[in-house]
C-alpha cells in the first residue's frame, strides 16, 4: 500500500503524529497530498516533530493543506526539524491560503529559523484575514532582535481579536 493511501476525503477531523522518525522532505510532501483530498477537513492535529524535515517539506505541507478550504483549526508540530529561513518563510505563505483558518497552534521550535524566517512567517501569518487565536513557538532557533522585531510588526497588524 502506497504511503497514506488509508487517509480518506470523507473525514471532517484527524489526529495525526509521526516521529520521532526519518520522515523527510518527501514523506511531508505525500502525507500533504493525501491530506489535501480530505476535501470536508475542518480539523487536524498533525505533529511532525523530530524528524528531518526541510523546506521543502514543510513548504510542500502547508501547500497541500491551503487546499484543505475547510480547514478551521490547525495544530501543527514541526518543531526539531530543519525548515530554516525559506521553510518557515514557505510554511507561513501557504498556511495564509488556508481562507477559513481560525485557529492555529503552531510550533517551529528547533528549526535552524533565523531573522528573515521568522520576518517572512509574520509577514504571511498576518495575512490571515480570519485568524483569530494564535499559538506560534520559535523557540531554540537562531532569531535576533531584527527578526523578532520583524515578527512582531507583522503580527500587529492582524486584528484587534488576535491572541497570541
Amino acid at each position: 500500500m502506497p504511503p497514506f493511501q488509508f487517509i480518506k476525503g470523507e473525514i471532517d477531523s484527524y489526529n495525526f503524529r509521526i516521529g520521532p522518525l526519518k520522515i523527510g522532505d518527501e514523506g511531508a510532501s505525500g502525507l500533504g497530498s493525501a491530506l489535501a483530498k480530505c476535501i470536508n477537513l475542518s480539523n487536524l492535529t498533525l505533529d511532525l516533530g523530530s524528524n528531518q524535515i526541510g523546506a521543502m517539506g514543510a513548504s510542500g505541507l502547508g501547500s497541500a493543506l491551503a487546499k484543505c478550504i475547510n480547514l478551521s483549526n490547525l495544530t501543527l508540530d514541526l518543531g526539531s526539524n530543519y525548515i530554516g529561513e525559506e521553510g518557515a518563510s514557505g510554511l507561513g505563505s501557504a498556511l495564509a491560503k488556508c481562507i477559513n483558518l481560525s485557529n492555529l497552534t503552531l510550533n517551529l521550535g528547533e528549526n535552524e529559523i533565523g531573522d528573515e524566517g521568522a520576518s517572512g512567517l509574520g509577514s504571511a501569518l498576518a495575512k490571515c484575514i480570519n485568524l483569530s487565536n494564535l499559538a506560534l513557538n520559535l523557540g531554540s532557533n537562531q532569531i535576533g532582535d531584527e527578526g523578532a522585531s520583524g515578527l512582531g510588526s507583522a503580527l500587529a497588524i492582524m486584528h484587534q481579536s488576535l491572541i497570541i
